[in-house]
């Protein structure tokens, strides 16, 4: 298990750009198996995460070419397909949560897929049944096979169009059923679908590749299944998740920083939700810059109420983010209740930020309450345990804008969703090393 050492109390200062998007890269990573034709994807964040999904991709058959950083092309044309129904392959795909969007397409083009429990990090529970629900709405059979414990699905009689309503907009959930009803025989409307970018981008880089989709952006979705479809480019949009994180970076230690290539508009309402925090930030183009700030004020309510930043489906705000604002929270003036609505686990790792001087009550597993301590008094360093990628940045952050040397143990985890991002940071100033 490897560890960060950070001297905390630096201010940073230059220029970062965002990695490519990993919650769109799993998507699109899974999309090359719908078509034997060649597939060309750049912007590909070279994380754990999409490394290990690739290499999944590779032991089953699909010829993989990285051309240059981040530019990779694949041809998914010849598949072994005893090797997809083989204990082995289903043990990796249980320990990759990315490995799930590969059902769908293995599902609608070789009528038969495995669907193990996703593993990945410690943020609650994720349900299935959005998935199998949809692949069985879509015609799929499904039983649990206890030999390789997973669930093994099979489409005897082909796939075919319906209409489904679910019961949540789930992101991979849409993205799976979306990915499965293209080549499926008919038109599939799927109402209350997910409509973040990551599904947008996926929809785009599809209707490329000859499928017939209506309705992108929006939460109804109809599909016109095609008999096969074809090769395509595509380019992976700058992850929101990493400008969101910047964002904060630069306000809790005080810095002042440029985001470079942000793809702006495809932001929502996240520049929107650290300037309620009392962040500061310009749009330049397609920059974003964050003056320095020695104090940043929560805004209140019209009413006169605290301030309530909570999660919410696209275009709310991403629940990937959370733990960033309440991390800035610590250092603000005034008082706000940070509301995670949709994992139920994700603020436990507030216990840490305690420990280090935060003023913090957690009320419950989904609501915090932070009352800012306006840069008056810093936080402590101290030993950590990274229990996920978003909790880990951000207690990479706290331990960056801390009085003292502090350590973050089982890294791996910020790994899997941030690309080389010792090395980013130190570019920035910042006294980091891994060992």
């Amino acid at each position: 298990m490897s560890s960060f050492i950070i001297e905390g109390g630096h201010r940073l200062s230059g220029s970062i750009r965002p990695q490519g998007a990993k919650n769109e890269a799993l998507e699109v990573l899974s999309a090359v198996l719908l078509t034997s034709s060649e597939v060309r994807i750049d912007n590909v964040p070279e994380i754990l995460d999409t490394l290990n999904l690739i290499d999944l991709l590779r032991g089953m058959g699909v010829q993989v070419t990285r051309h240059a950083k981040g530019d990779y092309s694949f041809v998914a044309a010849e598949l072994n397909l005893d090797y997809i129904r083989s204990a082995e392959f289903v043990s990796k795909c249980a320990k990759l949560r990315g490995s799930v969007m590969i059902v769908g397409p293995l599902l609608t083009r070789f009528s038969e897929a495995f669907f193990p429990k996703p593993g990945g990090d410690k943020i609650g529970r994720r349900r299935v049944d959005t998935h199998i629900e949809g692949f069985v709405k879509l015609g799929a059979d499904y039983v649990y096979d206890t030999e390789v414990k997973a669930y093994h699905l099979t489409a005897p009689a082909a796939l075919h169009g319906t209409r489904m309503l679910r019961d949540e907009a789930s992101v991979t959930g849409t993205a799976n059923t979306i990915m499965a009803a293209t080549l499926a025989s008919g038109v599939t409307t799927i109402y209350n679908a997910a409509c973040e970018p990551y599904v947008q981008q996926l929809c785009r880089m599809l209707v490329k590749m000859g499928a017939r989709i209506d309705g992108i952006g929006s939460n109804l979705l109809t599909i016109t299944g095609v008999k096969e479809l074809v090769g395509a480019t595509h380019t992976i949009l700058p992850d929101m998740i990493e400008v969101g994180s910047f964002i904060g970076l630069a306000a809790i230690t005080r810095s002042a920083l440029t985001i470079e290539n942000v793809h702006y508009e495809e932001l929502g309402i996240i520049p929107e939700s650290f300037r309620r925090l009392g962040v500061k930030l310009e749009q330049r183009g397609d920059d974003i810059f964050i003056p320095e700030q020695e104090s940043y004020e929560i805004e209140s309510f019209i009413d006169g109420s605290i301030m309530t930043i909570a999660d919410a489906p696209w275009p709310g705000l991403t629940p990937d983010l959370l733990s960033v604002m309440l991390v800035v929270a610590t250092q603000c003036k005034g008082s706000v209740l940070i509301h995670q609505k949709m994992f139920e686990s994700r603020l436990f790792f507030v216990d840490k930020l305690i420990d280090m001087g935060a003023q913090i009550i957690l009320c419950d597993p989904h609501r915090a309450v932070v009352i800012g301590h306006d840069h008056k008094h810093c936080l402590r360093a101290g030993r950590m345990t990274s229990p996920d990628i978003r909790a880990g940045i951000a207690l990479l952050l706290a331990a960056l804008s801390a009085s003292g040397t502090s350590e973050i143990d089982n890294i791996e985890q910020i790994d899997r969703g941030y690309e080389c991002i010792d090395e980013r940071l130190r570019a920035l100033g910042a006294v980091i090393t891994r060992k």
